[in-house]
């Protein structure tokens, strides 16, 4: 399961074709490339066997027809040009031709209506580069008030090359004002973009025919849900190289989107999970060596590209220049530093810590144990070692260690632990619940199996209050295990509502499938498909809603720009019967006291306040589509963004009776407050003391005469 999740991050999205972007025309004669592109052969092969797998396969025996045909013609668009930055409304409507025939092509014919629409695509993207690089022959005047409409995905298509010079003349000043904004020259800022907009115009010309159908291929996938793809043979070995990147270089899942290199997940135990700084969702714009070596503009080039720079030698620095994915609109680049390193295993594994929360009088003490991801050392395994590592283990032991130091209570932290090995979260949920069923799994025949406690006979490792802190983030085996202990009513479920992954992957190499091309040593490819789904014994499934906290807290990760509910191809939430089970008495009641105590508590937390009042700043924020192209508005706007931020922080420390500080560069990252772990462990704290609180005797007497 570690694999699936992994391939979900890794998978290439919109392949080349989401990397690159370009103009329309209204008819395919007025096209004019310096390379033809078109269907192969062995597309027309490929195209028939993914067919009859997605036929066969996959979870929903989804029909190749023409409602099919429909929602792959626009989920094709949206990836040529989700932003539409680059086609016109009479691309759109000539595209139109082809929406109830791509069926039949997949299926049977050459796919040259699919080129056909790349050309249109390839040619205006041409166009707009073109312009882009005119538009640098003067520096552009920023003290004029307009603004530039970043998201268009709602926007109309443009309806003509006049109205797209418009937009693109705002976009080209946001590009410089951007450079601007980190009080970089003019005549660097023009050297930095126009390289940048001539290497996009290259990109074109090194598309191949492969490139277009994969990208093609991938919009077909996709538009049966978002975990099912389709590589092509450069681009499985391309994959494999990005794992290679996630264990030895900084840690991190990388995937292109639109013109840049988007940050999709931190490996746990990695160079960038020990740093902290660098997040999902970051945009890479600039990779350089070393300490001082110069910085390589990256925006706009192939994803094999990037990684190759940004991997190296072991315990050697890489600098990246990033766009923060919780940045606000407009705002200016960001460079962190790192050191490359191997993920170690241990660094990888869970870790305790206690927290003393002092209350009335006495010192309470709760264990924390902070899981990144369900791991299992199965090389150890497999060659006969009884101490492999697996995070069942591991915490079975920290458990034990926390409890002869005294813990009252117990947090297990599941933030941003994206899933792994499903034989752990089932034996890892062992360790709680005395024995039983765990989760159902369903299959595209509809048979449903049952995965059970694997260690029945064991005696539960811990039965103390307990509660499990997640995330958006937190995710698959994640919600399976969070999911069983709120079904059994074990614990409690503290935090925002999970990411909702409850589908199963299976991959197929599809050279293992079809006979050998006798005129190419490329191979087919490999295919991504969804073949089942994960319920919880109560017969609900994990899918699309995820697992709701029993108390929600706040946080700055947005659950409508990230989670399964997202994407508009998700499988839908639905039931299966209830396995029969056995649970613990119903938390209701205890929930309700929990939740006022800690509503109380909360607004007297600083911290708490410190925390809320972030997130409403950004949420407000980040609703924003445009932004001004004015630079004394956009350095007043980030003045006082750092002034309120500023602010924030003096208010919170006021509060706790600290020393102010004069610019946040003062802040000390250790002084950063972990709210959310606070929070959930003054949680546990209250389930603690109720638990005391039912367990003594009454303290009235029936008096007899």
């Amino acid at each position: 399961m570690r694999k699936i999740e992994t391939r979900r991050n890794i998978c290439f999205a919109a392949a080349l074709l989401g990397l690159v972007a370009i103009p329309a025309l209204a008819s395919p004669q007025a096209v004019t490339t310096d390379e033809a592109l078109e269907p192969l052969p062995r597309h027309e092969d490929i195209g028939q066997t993914v067919t009859h797998f997605i036929q066969r396969s996959h979870y929903n025996h989804i029909a190749v027809d023409n409602d099919l045909s429909s929602r792959v013609l626009d989920r094709y668009i949206e990836s040529l040009d989700g932003n539409r930055m680059y086609l016109l409304a009479s691309d759109v409507e000539y595209f139109d031709q082809f929406r109830y025939e791509l069926d039949d092509f997949v299926k049977s014919k050459p796919l040259d209506a699919v080129y056909d629409m790349y050309q249109v695509y390839r040619t205006r993207v041409r166009e707009r580069y073109r312009y882009a690089l005119t538009m640098l022959e003067n520096e552009p005047d920023f003290s004029i008030e307009e603004d530039f409409q970043f998201d268009r995905t709602d926007a109309p298509w443009a309806t003509s090359s006049t109205q797209l010079d418009e937009i693109w003349r705002r976009r080209v000043k946001n590009d410089v004002l951007r450079h601007a904004l980190n009080e970089t020259p003019w005549d660097e800022a023009r050297d930095v973009l126009t390289k940048r907009y001539k290497r996009l115009l290259r990109r074109m010309d090194q598309t191949t025919s492969d490139d277009v159908f994969e990208g093609f291929m991938n919009a077909f996938a996709h538009t049966l849900d978002p975990h099912s793809s389709y590589l092509s043979p450069r681009n499985s070995e391309e994959y494999r190289i990005q794992m290679s990147l996630s264990y030895f270089g900084i840690g991190a899942s990388l995937q292109p989107e639109e013109d840049y290199v988007k940050v999709i997940g931190i490996i746990p135990g990695g160079p960038a999970a020990a740093d902290g700084k660098l997040k999902p969702n970051d945009l890479i714009t600039g990779v350089a060596e070393g300490d001082d070596g110069e910085m390589v503009d990256v925006v706009g080039w192939r994803l094999d590209d990037v990684v190759d720079l940004i991997r190296g030698p072991g315990d050697t620095i890489v600098r990246l220049q990033i766009i923060a994915a919780d940045a606000m609109p407009g705002s200016g680049e960001k460079i962190i530093a790192l050191t490359r390193g191997q993920v170690k295993l241990e660094e990888q594994a869970a870790k305790s810590d206690i927290v003393t929360i002092p209350h009335e009088g006495r010192q309470w003490r709760i264990g924390v144990i902070e899981v990144p991801s369900f791991y299992r050392d199965y090389r150890a395994l497999s060659n006969g070692d009884k101490n492999y590592t697996s995070t069942t283990r591991d915490v079975k032991r920290l458990i034990g260690e926390l409890e002869e130091q005294g813990i009252e209570g117990l947090v297990m932290d599941l933030r941003s632990n994206g899933g792994g090995h499903l034989t752990e979260a089932t034996a890892l949920s062992g360790l709680f619940i005395d024995n039983g069923p765990v989760v159902q799994l369903r299959n595209s025949n509809g048979r449903i199996s049952r995965l059970d406690d694997p260690d029945p006979v064991a005696r539960v490792a811990y039965a103390g209050p307990l509660a499990v802190l997640v995330d958006r983030f937190s995710a698959s085996a994640s919600e399976i295990f969070a999911a069983a202990i709120q079904d059994y009513h074990r614990g409690v479920i503290i935090g925002q509502q999970t990411f909702g992954k409850g589908t199963v992957q299976n991959l197929y190499s599809l050279d293992q499938y079809m006979k050998p091309d006798p005129e190419s040593e490329k191979g087919f490819g490999q295919l991504t498909l969804t073949i089942g789904k994960y319920y919880r014994v109560t017969g609900e499934s994990t899918q699309h809603r995820g697992v709701n906290p029993d108390i929600s807290l706040p946080s700055a990760i947005d659950a409508e720009q990230i989670g399964e509910s997202v994407r508009d191809s998700a499988l839908p939430w639905d039931t299966i019967q209830t396995t029969r089970f056995t649970a613990g008495d119903p938390l209701d009641n205890t929930i309700q006291s929990l939740l006022v105590s800690h509503s109380e508590r909360s607004k007297q937390d600083p911290n708490y306040q410190w925390l809320v009042g972030g997130i409403q700043e950004y949420e407000e924020a980040r609703s924003q589509k445009t932004i001004s192209l004015n630079l004394d508005t956009r350095l007043a706007e980030r003045e006082d963004e750092l002034t309120r931020r500023l602010q924030r922080e003096n208010d919170r420390r006021a509060a706790l009776n600290q020393e102010p500080v004069t610019t946040l560069e003062d802040v000390d990252e250790d002084d950063v407050p972990d709210v959310l772990l606070e929070q959930a462990a003054d949680i546990v704290r209250d389930m603690a003391e109720l638990r005391e609180v039912n367990a003594s005797p009454s303290q009235t007497a029936q008096v007899t005469p």
